[in-house]
């Protein structure tokens, strides 16, 4: 019988636009004694997480609560809960997830029109308005911060005229969540996925989501309880056309998020150890100082890059602030730069997807990941991984450039 040994993943100092490394305090809590899911105890702590997470997404929304899976889980949740066939659902594409947004919508079985963006750049908000206006969508499904070319859409006007033109609007929140402002209410977003294994530091396998009264209404209209489990005196078919999935159904959830507390599936109680415990550290950390870090480190991270003597790819105007995209230099194997700084260095970045395959690096600067120590740390290995591949840097000064920011932020009092 073949033997195995015992599970011992090595340490990293992962710098990727997730998953990033989780904080230690997370992996403490998801070693907690296991709990039933309608123990009181139990469900006092999803009390408590749905309350975290009002305060997380900055609104006064009833329904926040995580979906048991990955960040797709909850984008899956929200789009098939929401869309009815034949539904219009317009989706600006500037990236890799904004074409799983229009994918999953057409699964939906909606009628799908795109409009899109050249990969480094974002939309004019009037673009999209404009385009809103000509279509009329009933739903405009929008990434906030696209990880695979490190770009951040403005947001604010185009959830006012959604708003105006009676439109529902779905925005993925998955990378920037924890790490730059999401004013959900303020922004007049209607639904919202995040993410936990980036800026929140939690491992994958949960996917926290809010939606408003607008878009409860017509989850509402679809409601259809689980025949097993459904009382005739309470419960009634809703008007509209079912929602085709049983596990990403929120009307249901919302049954089991809620006072009723209605049988939907068997919580993923080690995860909800997690969830709970990344933000109650996000919030304990204050959302502004937190956003401020990310903004810091990212500052520090462009000044060695660019004292290296790299290219950063992408408008800078509409940059993410948790990654970072570069430009591979000419005659230089990306991957091979990868596979070095993992086994040399336990260091590890991305490069990203469709066009931008082996074009650029992105190196993520995102919640416990988001440190002094790892920004120099990558830029040191960076470095000397480029001078072994003949790179033309200029040694020495990528360094000496990200302590600087450093030092001006200690003596400026700014959260390092």
């Amino acid at each position: 019988m073949r033997r195995y040994r015992e599970l011992a993943p090595t340490a990293r100092t992962i710098m990727t636009p997730g998953p990033v490394e989780v904080d230690p305090r997370v992996l403490r809590a998801m070693a907690s004694p296991i709990l039933g899911q309608f123990d009181p105890e139990f469900t006092e702590m999803m009390n408590e997480t749905m309350a975290m997470l009002r305060e997380l997404f900055q609104t006064a929304n009833h329904q926040a609560f995580p979906v048991d899976g990955t960040s797709r889980s909850g984008i899956e949740a929200v789009l098939v809960s929401l869309i009815e066939p034949g539904d219009k659902v317009l989706v600006p594409i500037y990236g890799r997830f904004g074409h799983l947004l229009a994918e999953i919508s057409e699964r939906c079985g909606a009628n799908v029109v795109v409009m899109e963006q050249e990969w480094g750049k974002v939309f004019d908000p009037e673009q999209v308005i404009e385009k809103m206006k000509l279509e009329r969508p009933d739903i405009v499904a929008l990434v906030h911060g696209e990880t695979s070319t490190g770009r951040m859409q403005p947001l604010r006007d185009i959830g006012r005229a959604c708003r105006e033109l009676g439109s529902l609007f779905v925005v993925d929140a998955v990378a920037t969540i924890g790490g730059a402002d999401v004013r959900v209410d303020e922004w007049m977003f209607d639904a919202v996925i995040g993410g936990t294994q980036k800026c929140l530091s939690v491992p994958a396998g949960m996917a926290p989501i809010t939606f408003n009264e607008r878009a409860e209404e017509k989850i509402h209209r679809r409601k259809n309880v689980e025949r097993g489990i459904r009382d005739a005196s309470v419960d009634r078919n809703g008007s509209g056309v079912i929602i085709r999935s049983n596990y990403f159904d929120l009307s249901q959830l919302m049954d089991y998020w809620g006072p009723r507390r209605l049988n939907h599936h068997t919580e993923a109680t080690s995860m909800l150890y997690a969830l709970r415990e990344g933000l109650r550290i996000t919030l304990e950390e204050g959302l502004q100082e937190r956003f401020g870090r990310h903004k810091l480190h990212e500052r520090a991270l462009l000044a060695g890059l660019e004292a290296m003597g790299l290219k950063l790819f992408g408008d800078a105007g509409c940059k993410l602030p948790v990654v970072t995209c570069v430009q591979i230099p000419e005659g230089i194997d990306g991957d091979a730069v990868i596979r070095m700084l993992l086994q040399e260095f336990k260091v590890e970045i991305a490069t990203s997807f469709g066009p931008l395959k082996g074009k650029i690096w992105r190196i993520g600067t995102m919640g416990y990941s988001c440190s002094q120590k790892n920004v120099l740390t990558v830029l040191g290995a960076l470095e000397a991984v480029l001078i072994r591949h003949k790179a033309k840097v200029d040694a020495g000064r990528a360094l000496q450039a990200a302590l600087d920011v450093y030092v001006e932020a200690r003596s400026s009092m700014i959260y390092v």
